[in-house]
Parts: structure tokens; sequence; C-alpha cells
């Protein structure tokens, strides 16, 4: 057992059994732990390894120790998990998108999104870049408040996708976090892991945006007082990202 510098505990633990038996892990210490709180783990047997998340809902997850099922596939799982929980990245990709733009860019905003946090997930998961948590949690609260800034401010936005590019780079550093945690990119054959991760990441945020922007554009954009909406809406953006901001430096 031991500390990284993330500041996580970890714990190794070996249980040699015979093939085709099942292994149940579960935890009992989430009432002495913050609502909400997920712990994950790495599984491996015969080579090969599966995350594991445990929280308040499924406190109990079982595998076989010779085959895995699943296998990769829980990383597609895994990677819809996070963005539909990342309330950070979901409400940065919500700023962009509140203020009422038409089909072609919202595809240009979200492509743009999509590309630069791919970059960054897989260099930092394969430890070709790094930035500490305390820095890249930070950027990622003060991206929503300028973004919401940005919103209320200025009448007509323009060239969003390069401001969303820029700030995406900054959000795969936070989602290739996970993938670290579980240990993915210290092995040469991680990178279906890493692909899979970042096409539930993708389905995830696909999904999201499919069920705003129709929203957005048939309730809110055609009233007279959508710019007034919007403006309200960006507030609480930028006031959610503020807290969050202050949250993660100060307190």
């Amino acid at each position: 057992i031991w500390a990284d510098d993330k500041d996580n505990v970890l714990l190794r633990v070996s249980y040699p059994g015979p093939s085709g038996k099942h292994i149940t892990l579960q935890s009992n210490i989430f009432d002495r732990l913050p609502g909400g709180h997920r712990q994950l783990a790495s599984l491996s047997a015969g080579g090969r390894g599966e995350p594991v998340s445990i929280d308040t809902l499924t406190e109990r997850h079982r595998v076989f120790d010779s085959e895995l099922p699943g296998g990769n596939m829980t990383f597609l799982i895994l990677g819809i998990e996070h963005i539909l929980t990342g309330y950070d990245h979901l409400l940065f990709l919500f700023g962009l998108l509140i203020i009422g733009i038409g089909f072609r860019d919202a595809a240009l905003i979200i492509t743009s999104f999509t590309i630069a946090h791919s970059i960054t997930l897989a260099l930092a998961t394969y430890d070709l870049i790094r930035l500490p948590s305390n820095i890249v949690e930070p950027l990622i609260a003060l991206s929503i408040v300028y973004v919401g800034i940005e919103n209320i401010l200025k009448k007509e936005v323009r060239y969003r996708w390069a401001l969303t590019f820029a700030f995406g780079l900054v959000h795969g550093l936070g989602f290739a976090s996970v993938l670290r945690d579980l240990g993915i990119g210290d092995r040469a054959g991680d990178g279906w892991m890493v692909l899979l991760f970042n096409l539930g990441v993708e389905l995830g945020q696909l999904g999201i945006a499919c069920v705003a922007l129709p929203i957005i554009w048939k309730f809110l954009q055609p009233r007279d007082n959508f710019r007034d909406i919007s403006r309200g809406l960006s507030v609480l953006v930028a006031l959610l990202g503020l807290y969050w901001l202050i949250d993660r430096t100060l307190l």
C-alpha cells in the first residue's frame, strides 16, 4: 500500500487461485466517505486486465480470474460513464452551445473538442506530456468561467471552434487521469483500451449534444427573449465554474 504524487492511496493484492473460479471485489467503507465517492481498481489475470469502478450504487463487482469477461469493452463503458458524470466537462460543452449556434457551428465545435481532447488524452496516458492535477483541474474550471463570461459580454462570438480546441486540450488531460489511475499506458497493448475509452467519451458527449441541441433550437432559440435566456444561463455557467475554481485552488 502506498500513495502516489496525486494523493491517491494505492493497494496491490495478489490472489493465487485455480482457473475458472470467480473473484468478488467488495468495498465496505462508503459510509465513511463523501457522497458520490468512487473507487477505481484494475484486475489482472493471465496477462489481461480490466478496470473496475465501485461506487455507492454498485459496491460489488465480480469477474472470472481466468478470462475477465467483457475484456476491453469495459473501457468503452467507462468512457461513457466518465463523460456523463463529468459535470465540469458537460457544463463547458453546454456553455459553448447555449448561445444558439446553427448545426454547422455546433458540429465544428464538437469536432474541435473531440480532436483536441483526443490528442492530449493519448499523449498524457502514455506519459508523453504531464501536468499535475492541481493545475489541470483549476484550468478546466477556468475554461468554464471564461466561456460563461464571453457569452455574457459578447453579442457575437466568432472562431469559437478555436477556443474550444485550446480548452479541449486541457480537458483531455483531465480525461487521461482516469486511465493513468488504472495503470493504463504502461503496457504496449494498451492502445485499444485508450481508443475504446475515448470512443466511449465521444458517444456520451454526442448523446448529450443530441438531446441538448434540439431543445435549444426548438424551444429556446425561436423566443424573442432568447438572448436574455442565454445570458441568464451563461451567468449560471460562469458561477458554477467559479465555484469549482475556488474549490480546486483555495479550499
